[in-house]
């Protein structure tokens, strides 16, 4: 078997009591209730040239990111105990098909709706102060969340995935003593990926004002229709502030996405930050298959549905 070449960078998800790592693999580690930790490969085939296309991918990527992060976040909650059964394929398609009208229509065609009365004439003015109300609504929905209980304790969870990202991209040892020491907040992290889309919108919402869907059911229309293009915008606008952000300019464009993740992330306990690193460390090796247990108490590792003929380390 050829040997996958360690990738340069890595990402993650925060989940229920646990992160979700993709590197060579993609896989989940969650805090069981008896405080053993379960990890899983989650089956992540690549959506080959859609997902490589600039300013196409943006869109593909969202979409494939949502459905793997919902499998992730519905084998947590199981696993963690805080529900009996993981979700159906179908039950991931209609949640997910949820949230994109919810989003679509609060965070898309709400601010029309509310921008409108104002008559304004300009319509770059009209997106921008359009664009205000829906960093506003974003802003809003993200403070309000960040009291529930079990929500602060993801985002400490999204703090331990960050700093695990950064310690195996500066080249560091994957422990907890590495990891303490960077920050919570990352120029590629989703929460950044939101605010950049805002500003993305502006210009896109603009242009096509310009081109003449001016009508109130024009614009609406235009916010649904034009969404893929706004995704495809903000995503190569993020991987552009990414690969430049040791730079001046870099760190005066990617500010406002990391001001926006002290809201949803949080600084991690030595525990969250252990699993947030082992769900690396197996996101890492390319040898692992199926599910385990592990007890870091005793460092002992249970298969559970381990594929015959593979290893597991660690």
């Amino acid at each position: 078997m050829v040997s996958k070449e360690k990738p340069k960078t890595v990402g993650g998800q925060a989940v229920i009591e646990g992160v979700m790592m993709k590197g060579v693999n993609t896989v989940v580690a969650v805090k069981r209730s008896d405080g053993k930790i379960a990890v899983k490969k989650i089956n992540d085939d690549s959506w080959g040239i859609w997902e490589k296309i600039p300013f196409i991918r943006g869109i593909f990527v969202l979409i494939h990111s949502m459905i793997i992060g919902m499998g992730a976040l519905s084998y947590s909650a199981k696993v963690s105990g805080e529900d009996e059964e993981e979700l159906t394929t179908k039950d991931m398609v209609f949640a997910i098909l949820i949230a994109v009208v919810v989003a679509t229509l609060g965070f898309g065609v709400l601010p029309v709706l509310v921008t409108k009365p104002f008559h304004i004439e300009s319509e770059f003015l009209f997106a921008l102060i359009e664009g205000l109300i829906r960093a506003f609504l974003v802003l809003a929905y993200i403070w309000a969340i960040s009291f529930m209980k079990d929500i602060k304790r993801v985002f400490q969870y999204h703090g331990a995935e960050h700093k695990s990202v950064y310690t195996y991209e500066n080249g560091e040892p994957l422990d907890v003593t590495h990891a303490k020491k960077y920050t919570t907040l990352h120029p590629r992290c989703g929460t950044s990926f939101l605010i950049i889309t805002v500003f993305a919108s502006v210009v896109v919402f603009a242009i096509s004002g310009g081109l003449g869907w001016n009508s109130t059911i024009e614009k609406i229309i235009s916010r649904i229709v034009l969404l893929p293009v706004v995704a495809g915008v903000a995503y190569e606008f993020q991987r552009f502030t990414a690969k430049i952000i040791n730079t001046k300019i870099g760190k005066i464009l990617a500010y406002p996405g990391l001001m926006l993740q002290k809201l949803t992330t949080k600084e991690p306990d030595d525990e969250q930050l252990k699993i947030a690193l082992v769900s690396l460390n197996y996101a890492l090796d390319e040898n692992f298959e199926g599910e385990i247990v592990l007890d870091l108490a005793t460092n002992t590792i249970t298969p559970v549905t381990a594929i015959p003929g593979t290893t597991l380390t660690k």
